[in-house]
Formats: structure tokens, C-alpha cells, sequence
């Protein structure tokens, strides 16, 4: 891995949009006899009959866009050097935990100089149709005090973003980003943590974000068999934790934008560089 000096940042922590209900009640003629709700008929069809007509149309329940998605199955695999803390409260794990501000920055790919890891992973397999994404807003990560467990602001100097919101349909399914990286038979990445709105991948078989790339995704439904699976190995223990392929699937987005970090040996690196996240 071309491992870049960068400035140290400190630290690691979405809007969303779900199914909802509709709800349509549509009266009788105005003047109607007040009666009490009809009694429901023993007859099998169900047929309620009452001297004032009330027609209710029941909920119409929309298709959540955090449903399962069909055919997938996922697999765990062993974790190097396990940690016992508990992760959730882990800024480094949590991202939503750690936080980030809007920044007035460049929506859209910048260009740095430098050299490149040909085997970073690559942002645009984050979609199906491995577009480039358009960039609706700019944050950058607060930094943190480890003693007293609080945000601090976002720490000066480079990078000018950390995390990038991008443009997505609500229930669009998005997949592990591709690397040239495994950490064991064909899986690429670790799932290192998730919850109902995000999950933090890594790209090597460690439980630590001190080496090698860490990927972080918020504003996601994840998976539902996935987070039971992350789930159920975190409360084990973490001796193994789920594992996934190149491109497989593993979560929804909850809206119109998912929120994109990444870091390189614990460093926040700028999602918007081409030479770095964008090769191909």
C-alpha cells in the first residue's frame, strides 16, 4: 500500500427518508346521524352494514426502502487481534459519533499531486452503475478529546473536506466499493461497525483503523441480514465479523444523499481526489 505523509487529523462519527403511511378518511354527508362504530358482521366476508354510511380506506402501507435485498447471503471471517471495548462508543468505529460540519468547498473531484495506490478502493463501484456521483455538499470531521469523550471543532490544515455527500435515489443499493486489497480468500473488507444508518468497512483484516483503508457510509438503511450479522459476531466477541466481496451489496440509501468518508492509516483523506478514489 503507497502510504502519502499527510498532516494528522484527530478523531472519528445523516438526513434520511423512510416509508411512510397514507392515510385517507372520507366522510359521510354532512348532517348524518351520529352512531357508534359498527359492530363487525360474523359473516366471513366481512361485510359491515350501519344505518350511517362511513367509508374508511385503510393505511396504504408504501414498500420500505430499507427492505432486504433479495438474494443476498453474507459470510463472516477471522478478525486479527479482536478489540473488547465497546465500538458503538468508539469515534474511530462511529462516525456519526464523531460528527462533521458543512465546509464551503468544491462539489465536485479536485485534483492533488503526488503519487497513488493503484489498489485503493474505488468510490465509483459504491453504484451500479458506477457513475460519478454528483456532489451535493462538503463537510469535514470534528476532531475529539479522548479524555473527557466530546467533539472538539474539526481540526485545522489539510485535508479542506473529509466527508462528501452524494447524490442517490432513496432505496438505491449500493455495494462495497472495489479494491485491489483482500484480507483473507476473495473478501476485501471487513464490516467494522454498523447500525441502523451506517457502516464503517475496512480494508484489512485488523479490528483498528490504525492501518490500512477505512471506509465510512452514512444516511444508509444497511442491510438487514447484514447488520444481524455484524450483530450477532460483535456481541460474540469479534473473533470474526462479516466480510464482503468486491461489489457486493450491502445496504440502501435511506434518501437523496449518502454521506462518504475515508481514511488512510487513521488519516481523513478528501473523498473528491481523483488521482486516489476515482482511477477507474
Amino acid at each position: 500500500m503507497d502510504i502519502r505523509r499527510r498532516l494528522w487529523i484527530t478523531g472519528p462519527g445523516g438526513l434520511g427518508a423512510v416509508g411512510g403511511l397514507i392515510l385517507f378518511l372520507l366522510h359521510g354527508l354532512a348532517g348524518a346521524p351520529a352512531v357508534s362504530p359498527p359492530v363487525p358482521s360474523p359473516d366471513p366476508s366481512g361485510t359491515v352494514e350501519a344505518e350511517a354510511t362511513y367509508r374508511v380506506f385503510l393505511p396504504l402501507v408504501l414498500r420500505s426502502i430499507c427492505a432486504p435485498i433479495p438474494g443476498v447471503t453474507y459470510e463472516v471471517f477471522p478478525v486479527i487481534n479482536p478489540v473488547s471495548f465497546n465500538v458503538a462508543d468508539n469515534p474511530d468505529y462511529n462516525l456519526l459519533l464523531l460528527g462533521y460540519v458543512p465546509v464551503n468547498e468544491y462539489k465536485g473531484l479536485v485534483d492533488y499531486g503526488g503519487g497513488f495506490d493503484p489498489g485503493a478502493p474505488q468510490l465509483r463501484f459504491l453504484f451500479g452503475d458506477h457513475r460519478i456521483p454528483v456532489i451535493l455538499n462538503t463537510y469535514k470531521n470534528n476532531g475529539w478529546d479522548w479524555e473527557r469523550h466530546q467533539r472538539l471543532p474539526p481540526p485545522p490544515g489539510w485535508p479542506p473536506v473529509s466527508v462528501v455527500g452524494f447524490a442517490v435515489s432513496p432505496g438505491e443499493i449500493l455495494y462495497l466499493p472495489d479494491s485491489g486489497y483482500r484480507i483473507g480468500a476473495d473478501f476485501q473488507a471487513h464490516v467494522l461497525y454498523a447500525d441502523e444508518n451506517q457502516i464503517t468497512l475496512k480494508y484489512t483484516a485488523e479490528d483498528s483503523t490504525a492501518q490500512g483503508y477505512t471506509v465510512y457510509i452514512t444516511n444508509l438503511c444497511v442491510e438487514p441480514s447484514l447488520l444481524a450479522l455484524y450483530r450477532q459476531w460483535n456481541a460474540w466477541g469479534r473473533g470474526r465479523l462479516p466480510a464482503l466481496r468486491g461489489g457486493q451489496p450491502l445496504g440502501r440509501a435511506r434518501g437523496t444523499q449518502i454521506d462518504v468518508g475515508i481514511r488512510d492509516n487513521n488519516v481523513f483523506m478528501d473523498p473528491r481526489s481523483r488521482k486516489d478514489w476515482w482511477q477507474r
